[in-house]
């Protein structure tokens, strides 16, 4: 989470936002952090395939579609999304530990 933490940080610098406040917020609740309506829905897309894959529907892709996004970005959510949830299978099953912090 730390390094994805960093990248959130130096996303929002010079936004008008800093960056810390943003990554507490997300890290509390996303739905509650002042997210823009894509990237709240986008998160919301992206926490239902990994918590109950069958219940994505095409109804969803719709949502998707209705919050700007083309078929090639939601096709980059889902590859994102899984391939998140392929790399923290693979870790947690093996039992590699985090990188230490510095």
């Amino acid at each position: 989470m730390n390094a994805h933490a960093d990248d959130l940080r130096a996303e929002v610098a010079g936004q008008g936002r800093e960056g810390e406040e943003l990554v507490g917020a997300v890290r509390e609740d996303y739905r509650q952090a002042g997210l823009s309506e894509a990237d709240r829905r986008m998160l919301d897309y992206a926490v239902k395939l990994t918590r109950d894959p069958k219940s994505a529907t095409a109804a969803d892709l719709d949502v998707l579609r209705a919050a700007g996004f083309d078929d090639m970005a939601i096709h980059d959510i889902v590859q994102i999304t899984a391939l998140f949830n392929y790399y923290n299978r693979l870790a947690d099953g093996l039992g590699i530990e985090p990188e230490p912090e510095w």
